[in-house]
C-alpha cells in the first residue's frame, strides 16, 4: 500500500497533498476529487452534500437524517430498495451514509473493476429517488428505533439537556437526530423539498479514493453526473442564521442510577469561518491537556480529583463546541470543579505552563495521527468529505502545516478568548439522591 505518512516530510504537507489530490469541477458545479492509491484493488466513491442539522428549523428538525435513510431506497432505475441494494450487492459493494451538523455523506466501497457501475448507481440514487410511501414508513420506524435506543441510555437525556442549555434557540441546528414528532409526521413531499433545495450538483462533491486513475474518474463523473442540472445556491436567499452567544453560565444537574459523578462542561468555541487560526490552536490545546504527562493531567487526574478528564474541540463552520468531560466521586465534586477552574486560570496566567518538549511532541503526534488516518482509501474519502463540507478543502490541505506553526502563546490566547471567564454550561450527572444528600444545587454549580 502507498503510505502517505512515509511519503510526506515533517513540513510542507500541503504541497505534497496537492500532488496527490486531483480536483475538477464540472460545468454544473459538481466538484470531483480523486485520490490515487493503488495498493489495494478497492475504491471508495463518496457523495458529500452540504446539508445536515445546521439548515434545520424546528418544523423539519431531523429530516436531513431521515433523508439520508432514504437514499438507498427505490429510484427510477430500481423500483424498490431491495432491487437497488441487490444491485449494490452484485457489485460487491459495502455502503452506508451518515448525517452530522454540517455534512451528509453517502459512500460505497467496492472492487476497483466495478467503479463505473458503482458511480452510475450512486448517481441514480442521488438524482432520481422515488421516496415511496411504504419505504418511507418503514425507514421512519428505523429512525424512531434510534430514538428508542438513545433514550434507553441514561447519558443521552443528560447530553440533550446540556445541549439545549448550551445552544438555546440554535439547538435545532445542532441536533442531527431531530425530534420524534417531526419524524412521525414525515411526508414524501418534505423529502422532495430537501432534494430540490440541497441535492443539487453545485452543493455536492464526489470523492473517489483508491485504485483509480484520476483522468478516468473525471471522465466517468462527466458521464454519470454531467447532465445533473445546476440548482439555485441553497444558502443565497436564506443564509444559515448565526449561533447567538451564550449570555451567562448555567448548570444542569441530572440524577440517574449510576455509581459515580460525571461532569460535562461546554463552551461556545471558534467558528472555522470567522476565526480559523483559533481552530488549529484548539486542537493542539486539547491534545496537550489530554497528554498523560501534562501539568493538567498531573494536577487533576494523577492527584485523584478526577478518574478521567478529557478536553475536546469539534470543528464546525457555525460555532463548534469546546467540551471537557470528566468522572469523579460525588463527594469530591465541588473540590474537583474548583481545581479545574483554577487549572484553566493557570494556563492563561503562566507563560511557562506548557512544557516545550511535550508541546512539540504532541504536535508531531497530531501530524502522524492525521496522516495515519488517511492510509485507507475509505478513511481518506471520509476525511476529505467532512472538511470539504464544513470548511472547504483548502482548510484540510493546510491543516498539518498550520498545526506545526502553533506556539504556547497561541494556546494561551485561545484559552483566554474562549474558555477562562467565558459563559459555559456545567452539566453534572449524579447518582440518584446524591444532590440532596450533598446539598448540591444547579445554582451553586452555575457560579
Amino acid at each position: 500500500m502507498l503510505t502517505l505518512l512515509a511519503a510526506l516530510p515533517a513540513l510542507g504537507q500541503r504541497a505534497e497533498l496537492e500532488k496527490r489530490i486531483r480536483r475538477s469541477t464540472l460545468p454544473n458545479g459538481l466538484e470531483v476529487i480523486v485520490v490515487e492509491n493503488p495498493g489495494v484493488p478497492l475504491v471508495t466513491v463518496e457523495a458529500v452534500v452540504r446539508n445536515g442539522s445546521f439548515v434545520q428549523t424546528p418544523e423539519i428538525e431531523g429530516l436531513a437524517h431521515m433523508y439520508e435513510h432514504m437514499i438507498f431506497g427505490a429510484n427510477v432505475a430500481f423500483p424498490s430498495a431491495q432491487r437497488f441494494i441487490g444491485r449494490l450487492s452484485q457489485l460487491g459493494a459495502d455502503f452506508n451514509g451518515s448525517t452530522s451538523e454540517e455534512r451528509v455523506n453517502y459512500y460505497i466501497t467496492l472492487p476497483a473493476d466495478s467503479l463505473e457501475p458503482g458511480m452510475q448507481a450512486l448517481a441514480t440514487a442521488l438524482r432520481f429517488p422515488l421516496f415511496r410511501p411504504d419505504e418511507l414508513a418503514r425507514e421512519k420506524q428505523v429512525v424512531l428505533g434510534e430514538y428508542d435506543r438513545n433514550e434507553a441510555d441514561p447519558f443521552f437525556g443528560f447530553q440533550q439537556r446540556v445541549g439545549h442549555a448550551l445552544w438555546g434557540e440554535a439547538w435545532t441546528q445542532k441536533n442531527p437526530l431531530g425530534r420524534r414528532e417531526v419524524i412521525e409526521r414525515v411526508t414524501p413531499e418534505q423529502m422532495r423539498a430537501i432534494q430540490r433545495r440541497y441535492y443539487v450538483p453545485n452543493n455536492t462533491a464526489i470523492i473517489v479514493a483508491g485504485a483509480v486513475a484520476a483522468d478516468r474518474v473525471f471522465a466517468l463523473a462527466r458521464a454519470a453526473f454531467g447532465e445533473w442540472p445546476r440548482g439555485a445556491d441553497p444558502f443565497a436567499a436564506s443564509p444559515v442564521p448565526p449561533v447567538p452567544p451564550l449570555p451567562a453560565s448555567t448548570a444542569i444537574m441530572v440524577e440517574q442510577p449510576i455509581g459515580g459523578a460525571m461532569v460535562l462542561r461546554q463552551w461556545h468555541g471558534p467558528s472555522a469561518r470567522r476565526d480559523v487560526d483559533a481552530t488549529y490552536a484548539a486542537d493542539v490545546f486539547s491534545d496537550v491537556l489530554n497528554e498523560p504527562g501534562s501539568r493538567f493531567q498531573r494536577r487533576l487526574v494523577e492527584s485523584g480529583l478526577f478518574s478521567t478528564l478529557r478536553v475536546n474541540y469539534y470543528t464546525l463552520a457555525h460555532t463548534g463546541p469546546i467540551t471537557i468531560f470528566g468522572e469523579t466521586r460525588p463527594e469530591q465534586l465541588r473540590t474537583a470543579l474548583r481545581a479545574l477552574d483554577e487549572e484553566l486560570q493557570r494556563i492563561v496566567d503562566d507563560p511557562a505552563y506548557f512544557d516545550q518538549g511535550l508541546f512539540e511532541s504532541v504536535k508531531r503526534q497530531r501530524v502522524a495521527g492525521t496522516m495515519f488516518s488517511l492510509e485507507r482509501a475509505s478513511g481518506f474519502a471520509h476525511q476529505l468529505g467532512f472538511w470539504w463540507s464544513v470548511t472547504g478543502l483548502d482548510y484540510f490541505l493546510g491543516y498539518v502545516d498550520a498545526m506545526a506553526r502553533q506556539t504556547p502563546a497561541d494556546l494561551r490566547r485561545y484559552a483566554r478568548e474562549y474558555l477562562v471567564g467565558k459563559p459555559h454550561v456545567t452539566g453534572v450527572l449524579l447518582p440518584s439522591g446524591a444532590g440532596a444528600a450533598l446539598g448540591i444545587t444547579e445554582a451553586e454549580l452555575a457560579r
